[in-house]
């Protein structure tokens, strides 16, 4: 089992931009030096006071020349946004600098709220999602190609440099609606999942949904599951829950409110859905995450909560968030990634 780190390039009360930056690649330093598997960049718009992480492919190009040995991934790219020949051009040459140490993760967001700021209609998200992955593979595996859609046309170009990693590097999907899982599962790829919006034994049903439709088509590759999930580590069970509770619920209470607010935004589908996850996120209790929706307490307790994660999700990576809500401070952090990887990721070597 692999193990990565979640990052979104978080903002702090009274700190500048730089210094944002600078925390986040001190972060990265330690996931290299410490053993980590691998760090995964989020995309976000237009959010000061949450993220500076909105342009992760240059982000992972930073990283790739700072760095030797970890593995690079996006978490997600969000296609809609982009334009998809130039979407791949970008990934090629990320995977060339990083010397094959590439995996892209994608997907198309749940909240129309970047689409609002670029002003492309939500509702379009879905087809423009599957166009844009259409296109890029198209550009990877083919010297000259064409292609017409109801987005985007292309005559006759030539994608350059092609990807290092051949065909191309790892492709991973987002899902988290329940019909996504079988579509994925059919074009055999990878997949993210995760419990902020969700419980274990929902999760777990669309894992099988996912499983199911694999089993029905002879891909070349084994099933691969990865888990985001909030992932907090200390000496004690006291000192783990007083130094996480404040900002772990922070993130799941502003998940809340972000699907109440999406049940009246233009182009938001799944509206009861929605509205459920909002009650339902806001009425949460911090009884009701630990070991559920984050994992949270001594590395004993730790390694105990994801092996009841990996056995029912059927788990080949967890990519930890170290600072969910981002209020945790970075010091205490550093503990917490230090006794994850010398505790707890032994366990499963």
């Amino acid at each position: 089992m692999e193990f990565g780190s979640f990052m979104e390039f978080h903002s702090r009360v009274d700190e500048t931009q730089s210094e944002a930056f600078a925390e986040s690649f001190r972060h990265v330093k330690q996931a290299e030096d410490m053993g980590l598997d691998s760090v995964w960049l989020a995309e976000g718009h237009f959010n000061a006071a949450r993220s500076v992480l909105s342009s992760p492919h240059i982000i992972a190009a930073a990283i790739a020349a700072k760095t030797q040995r970890i593995g690079i991934g996006t978490s997600v790219s969000v296609l809609p946004l982009g334009n998809p020949l130039r979407t791949a051009e970008e990934i090629a040459t990320i995977d060339h600098v990083s010397q094959g140490r590439f995996e892209f993760g994608v997907g198309r967001s749940g909240f129309p709220g970047s689409y609002e700021g670029y002003n492309i209609p939500y509702t379009e998200s879905s087809e423009r999602f599957y166009e844009a992955l259409n296109i890029i593979l198209r550009a990877w595996t083919t010297d000259t190609f064409s292609y017409e859609g109801k987005f985007h046309t292309f005559r006759d170009v030539t994608l350059v440099p092609k990807p290092l990693q051949q065909p191309f590097p790892k492709v991973r999907v987002a899902a988290s609606t329940t019909d996504t899982f079988p579509k994925i599962a059919k074009l055999g790829l990878p997949i993210f999942v995760g419990l902020r919006s969700s419980n274990l034994a929902e999760v777990s049903k669309q894992i099988e949904l996912y499983r199911s439709e694999w089993g029905k088509h002879q891909h070349k590759t084994p099933m691969d599951i990865s888990l985001r999930v909030p992932v907090y580590v200390a000496s004690s069970a006291q000192k783990a829950t007083s130094e996480s509770e404040e900002s772990f619920m922070r993130q799941f209470k502003r998940l809340g409110g972000q699907f109440t607010a999406s049940v009246e935004a233009e182009g938001s589908e799944n509206i009861s859905v929605r509205s459920n996850r909002g009650t339902i996120l806001g009425d949460l209790k911090w009884a009701d995450v630990i070991g559920h929706k984050a994992v949270v307490g001594t590395p004993d307790m730790v390694t105990e909560q994801i092996l009841k994660m990996k056995e029912a999700l059927h788990l080949t990576s967890l990519i930890a968030e170290f600072n969910a809500g981002e209020l945790i401070p970075e010091d205490k952090i550093r503990n917490s990634v230090n006794l994850f990887c010398t505790e707890v990721i032994p366990q499963f070597r």
